[in-house]
């Protein structure tokens, strides 16, 4: 056999292994990725947890790596400034929120059903985070006058959120559970307001009686913007 057939054999033969060699490099890295957004997660869990006793303000690359018994490298290298951090435990936080308020809330019918389910269901959520604090109002009072990413991730939460209740309650008024007069951004306003004054009294001021007092306030926007019949 000439050297040139000998080689081009050869060559054959290898290109199997090549192949597999490969196939595990793209594994190993595939794992690899994964391991590193489980990771990722994990310490954006952690520091959501840090944020709503101490704000988004108080969070630190070293906090973090202090409160997940890692190295500042290594949160770093996950996270490439606190801003960075700061966005990502809006996002998980907005995400949970829409999962526990919004998405909850889609299994009931459209119109006022739905709308009280909201209602509810954000209720269940301020019923926690009476304790253990908002992101969204503990961040608007740390960065309402300082615009940059933060803000914006802020502002752009809330709203989204609120403009899902609005449009629910857009859709209650087209169904004919409400009246034909009915200022849905109004409606939409007031129960924000309720919100608010619920976190302020019941968590600030510690006053009882706060959350029923807060039911109460919806029972009434329902009685003075509801149709006759669903009021």
């Amino acid at each position: 056999m000439s050297i040139a057939s000998l080689s081009a054999k050869l060559i054959r033969k290898a290109r199997p292994a090549t192949g597999r060699s490969a196939a595990g490099g793209k594994a190993s890295a595939g794992r690899a990725l994964q391991k590193g957004q489980q990771t990722k997660m994990a310490i954006v869990d952690a520091a959501l947890g840090l944020a709503t006793q101490i704000g988004l303000e108080g969070l630190s690359i070293g906090a973090l790596a202090e409160a997940t018994s890692m190295s500042k490298s290594g949160v770093f290298a996950h996270f490439g400034s606190r801003e960075e951090l700061q966005i990502s435990v809006i996002h998980q936080y907005f995400a949970q929120f829409e999962q526990d308020v919004f998405y909850a809330a889609l299994s009931e019918s459209r119109g006022l059903p739905r709308v009280k389910a909201l209602f509810s269901n954000w209720m269940k959520r301020v019923a926690i985070e009476i304790q253990s604090g908002c992101i969204f109002i503990s961040g608007a009072v740390e960065f309402d006058d300082r615009p940059g990413p933060v803000r914006d991730a802020l502002a752009t939460s809330v709203q989204t959120w609120l403009g899902a209740m609005n449009r629910a309650i857009v859709l209650a008024k087209a169904c004919g559970d409400l009246r034909a007069d009915a200022d849905e951004e109004q409606m939409a306003f007031e129960i924000h307001g309720l919100i608010l004054a619920l976190h302020y009294e019941a968590r600030f001021l510690k006053k009882p009686g706060s959350i029923e007092r807060a039911n109460k306030g919806f029972e009434n926007i329902l009685a003075r913007y509801g149709a006759p019949s669903t009021s």
